[in-house]
């Protein structure tokens, strides 16, 4: 039988490496010989080897082939294997025997041969002419310097050939591959590569092939499997960095690093990789790379194979219609089922089982199936199942549901085909990942369409987040990768502008944060930093309040705690701090410092802490978003979170000076509150407002994040408006009953000019006073009335009340002239126009004034539709004060007029003429008026400041202030009526003889009646 055999002769030569050592050269031959002949070979060979300088030193058999009718099977010899460019063609890779056409016969290499491919970069411009292949000097160039190569690198043992491939610019960047029979001694290739370059004052990069084994298995791993990679030398390498594994697959190129997935171990001759868990993100092409450097080359060795693995198929399962509709006169229905499967080159088997119902049709991953349409007990199921070659099984079913003739559905409208009541029908988002889903009630009324699509581009930095650590790559690039693309996505918000998006992208802050062990940089900081401030911007507040059908957390619980998680282990020192809707800020706390943060106007003091780090973030637009589960109160700050590196074991204080969002009107309460995860809600345990005079002021006893929420609506005094309502009501009638007793004695009483103003100032005071009480009344309950009605009762209250208390300055005023002027008579028509100039005109021009300067009593500036009253802002801040300073100095004057009154009346003289003592009595009963006036309405009011000074927050002394001033305030009608109408003697005196006199006048006429009619009877 004639074989054809395929051998390598190693050659030694000794011309090629002259003054460096023999050299090595390969010989290939192909003979056709007889099966018998085949033992004599080296003694066949030697008379083809003439030349004396040559020595046969190494003779091998490579390839056995044998020729059929048909084609021809070669097989390799031990020791050898065939190349992938050989054998991939052919399918025959990974076995020794490969089935080629009949007039072809390729030549297996030993599986110990190494190949180098490198590059040497030269300096200088002796090499020019290589560059130009069209220059004379061209060729005389490539040999001088392959000659020069070939002498150096000959030397090594197994040599076989040496070609140049290619010139490049950079210098002059020499191409080169080289080929190796057998094995090499790296650090002999090492010491020539250094003598190369040294000589040629250049540098080297090569890679090798072959110096390295990469074990890997013949058949696909199991998913879910673990597996271990070896990669092995067959001598010790001298490299400075640890040897490293890299994956190829889908175009990416990634380094394989510790991680949850896969651990890297590394021995003197020997590193592994074990995968902990096969999926397809491990799949592809492994590379074992090891690496020698030095000034002269840099050596790479490595090793290339692929794992294959055979995976359990990923089936999305669909039903064509959704729901069959049975129409009258119709009794059974043919539908489609297709299992659609993510798996892309391995071939599974595919096997279909249906319920109450009939398979009719099988290709592959589609059935057809004939469902009844007389309605039964038990719903069509259908189910398909795929497994792969390690006999692994995935199922996936589906309920067919039909709609009968007499059931109620949802009719097609649009994408949306008939629907079972009760259904929810779902389609696949087109161009992005997800379903969309619209509900069919049970009433068969289409619900609003409720989209879960999310951005293709979303979609891949999820993935990517999710695989961070796994080990492939390093796990802080991967996450700087990650954060990087997440700006990118955030930065155009109205692609990002739905529910769906907004909860993948913070799912994916979500992710990371939850991570062990991540760190982020400065650069990944800024990009995270960027993109969760991207997520607050307003444009997208309707996105995070829309809730899909059973989400649970609410988006912004997730979102704050993860941002707070991430900032925590975040690289802010050289990072931008501040972005639009976040800045973070962080100072070193110690025992005995003040630690100080401030971001968006908010400070942050913490006392008493362990030595740590203390990172603060405030949150522009998160309270909008944070569920608020006190429901009378409202959030009424920016979020502020609180952080420390280590765990705190000490106590600590945290002091929050916040920046209101909203002013706090008087009375409303605030609460500092924390947010509670447990909860998740707003919680004040171990936080204390500091009350309104620090209205802006929390203390809290831990690190968290805070807030301050305003309650909706003031604080309420019981009974209050009971009282009111009863004190007023009485205070109107009593003054009515006051201005009938002042017309009915009228004549009697004024008797003298200073009686007359006494009784004018108090028909005046009275009716001033009821004019008040009744627009107190009317706008009692101010949100039942216009912001017009409430402006024009505050002006008239306003005025009526300033008008009282001048009109009692009227009465001080005269008392103060007639005591200094010795009872100096003064007409009354110059007291009548003195008193309307002070009492009416006066308080005229100062609420003209207030209205002009207060925005011409613009709602909120002049007057407080909450309250219908004047408004404060604070000390000397608010229209208030237009009212309480002139009250004040009437006060102060009134007073002021009673002491010099009194003490001219206890000097006075003995020997006064008596013509003046009415007038004196008259003063005295003015005087007596102010006396009693004063305190009824100046004490009324000194309650009403305090009012006004003490917040109901302050607590209880705050509640008393308010019910004195509404029970003095209530009943000043009634006060007026007891002191300066029934309480003085000639009032009561003339009311008396009044009523007396109308009842002896009746009875006189009773009399004569009586007379009369007796002298008719005589």
């Amino acid at each position: 039988m004639w074989l054809f055999i395929v051998l390598y002769i190693l050659g030694l030569h000794t011309f090629q490496a002259t003054g460096q050592g023999n050299s090595t050269q390969m010989y290939y031959a192909t003979l056709t010989i007889d099966e018998s002949a085949i033992g004599n070979i080296t003694e066949l060979l030697k008379p083809f080897v003439n030349d004396s300088a040559v020595y046969v030193d190494n003779l091998s058999k490579t390839t056995y082939c044998q020729s059929t009718s048909t084609n021809r099977i070669c097989t390799c010899e031990t020791g050898f294997m065939w190349t992938k460019k050989i054998c991939e063609p052919f399918n025959c890779c990974n076995t020794r025997i490969c089935h080629f056409s009949k007039d072809i016969a390729h030549m297996c290499v030993s599986d110990k041969s190494v190949t180098v491919s490198g590059s040497l970069t030269l300096k200088g411009d002796k090499y020019y002419p290589c560059l130009d292949n069209e220059n004379k000097g061209f060729e005389n160039c490539t040999t001088t310097l392959c000659t020069e190569m070939k002498k150096v690198y000959s030397t090594l043992s197994g040599f076989d050939n040496l070609k140049i491939t290619s010139y490049r610019l950079g210098s002059v960047i020499v191409d080169f591959e080289m080929a190796f029979g057998q094995n090499i001694n790296i650090s002999y290739l090492q010491s020539l590569s250094e003598n190369l370059s040294s000589s040629l004052r250049g540098k080297l990069k090569m890679e090798t092939t072959g110096v390295v084994t990469l074990h890997m298995p013949s058949k696909p791993v199991c998913q879910d499997e673990p597996h271990i990679i070896r990669c092995t030398l067959t001598q010790p390498l001298d490299t400075k960095e640890p040897p490293k594994w890299e994956l190829k697959r889908q175009g990416q190129k990634f380094e394989i690093t510790n991680g949850t997935e896969s651990d890297v171990t590394i021995k003197p001759l020997e590193t592994t990789v074990k995968l902990n868990n096969i999926s397809e993100l491990w799949e592809g092409e492994y590379m074992c790379l090891y690496v020698q450097t030095s000034e002269y080359y840099t050596i790479t060795h490595k090793a290339i194979s692929e794992l294959d693995a055979s995976l359990r198929a990923k089936i999305d399962i669909t039903v064509t219609p959704s729901f069959p509709h049975c129409e009258k006169g119709i009794d059974r229905l043919t539908v489609h089922i297709t299992c659609q499967t993510q798996n892309r080159n391995e071939n599974q088997t595919v096997k279909w089982t249906s319920n109450c119902t009939t398979i009719v049709q099988k290709i592959n991953t589609t059935a057809s199936a004939i469902v009844d349409c007389k309605s039964g007990s038990r719903i069509p199921n259908i189910m398909c199942s795929f497994e792969n070659t390690c006999q692994q099984v995935s199922h996936a079913n589906t309920n067919i549901n039909i709609i009968y003739e007499n059931d109620t559905f949802c009719k097609a409208d649009g994408d949306w085909k008939n629907t079972k009541a009760g259904f929810t029908a779902r389609l696949q988002c087109k161009y992005s990942t997800g379903q969309r889903q619209r509900s069919c009630s049970s009433s068969g009324i289409w619900g609003a369409e409720v989209s879960g699509c999310v951005n293709n581009e979303v979609t891949n930095v999820l993935q990517k987040a999710t695989i961070v650590d796994i080990g492939l790559g390093k796990t802080d690039d991967n996450v700087a990768q990650v954060f990087s693309l997440l700006g990118k996505v955030t930065n155009d918000s109205q692609s990002i502008n739905t529910f769906a998006n907004i909860n993948a992208t913070i799912a994916i802050l979500n992710i990371l944060s939850e991570k062990n062990n991540i760190k982020a940089n400065s650069t990944a900081t800024n990009d995270f930093l960027e993109s969760s401030s991207n997520l607050l911007e307003r444009s997208l507040q309707a996105s995070w309040e829309t809730k899909l059908n059973g989400s649970q957390n609410p988006l912004a619980d997730t979102y704050l705690r993860s941002v707070e998680k991430l900032i925590k282990v975040a690289d802010i020192t050289n990072a931008p701090k501040k972005k639009k809707n976040i800045e973070v800020a962080a100072c070193n706390s110690t025992q005995s410092s003040i630690c100080t943060n401030k971001v968006f106007n908010v400070t942050v003091q913490l006392k008493g802490s362990d030595d740590v780090q203390v990172k603060t973030a405030g949150f522009q637009e998160l309270e909008k978003y944070l569920p608020n589960n006190h429901t009378e109160f409202s959030p009424n700050s920016i979020v502020v979170s609180t952080t420390a590196d280590n765990q705190q074991r000490s106590p600590v204080s945290v002091t929050i000076n916040f920046q209101l969002l909203k002013r706090r009107p008087r009375n409303v309460d605030i609460k500092c509150v924390y947010w509670d995860e447990n909860i998740p809600g707003w919680s004040p345990e171990g936080c204390e407002w500091q009350g309104h005079y620090r209205e802006t002021e929390c203390v809290c006893q831990h690190l968290s994040s805070f807030a301050i929420l305003m309650s909706k609506y003031p604080l309420n005094i019981p009974e209050l408006t009971k009282i009111t309502y009863a004190g007023l009501s009485i205070s109107v009638i009593c003054l009515v009953i006051n201005l009938l007793i002042e017309l009915t004695v009228w004549s009697a009483v004024v008797k003298t000019n200073t009686l007359y103003l006494r009784h004018t100032a108090h028909v005046n005071i009275s009716l001033c006073l009821l004019i008040a009480d009744c627009c107190f009344l009317a706008s009692s309950e101010p949100k039942k009335i216009s912001e017009i009605m409430c402006g024009v009762f505050v002006v008239l209250k306003h005025f009526c009340y300033l008008s009282m208390f001048f009109w009692m300055l009227c009465l001080s005023s005269i008392l103060l002239h007639q005591a200094v002027f010795l009872f100096h008579n003064v007409s009354k028509k110059n007291y009548l126009r003195f008193s309307i100039v002070l009492g009416y005109v006066c308080p005229l021009l100062i609420v003209a004034v207030t209205l002009l300067v207060y925005k011409a009593g613009a709602e909120g500036h002049y007057f407080s539709h909450e309250t219908c009253w004047l408004v404060y802002d604070g000390f000397m801040k608010g229209s208030i004060h237009t009212f309480i300073i002139p009250v004040g100095i009437i006060i102060f004057i009134n007073i002021f007029s009673m002491v010099v009154v009194i003490m001219k009346l206890l000097d006075h003289p003995k020997g006064v003429d008596k013509s003046h003592d009415k007038e004196k009595k008259a003063a005295l009963t003015v005087m007596r008026s102010v006396v009693l006036l004063t305190p009824v309405f100046g004490l009324t009011w000194m309650f009403g400041f305090g009012v006004m000074l003490l917040d109901l927050t302050s607590g209880i002394m705050a509640y008393i202030v308010n019910y004195i001033f509404t029970l003095l305030n209530a009943f000043q009608g009634l006060f007026i009526l007891l002191t300066t109408c029934l309480g003085d003697k000639l009032t009561r005196e003339a009311l008396l003889n009044r009523l007396t006199s109308k009842t002896k006048t009746h009875t006189s006429t009773n009399d004569s009646t009586t007379k009369l009619e007796s002298t008719m009877k005589k």
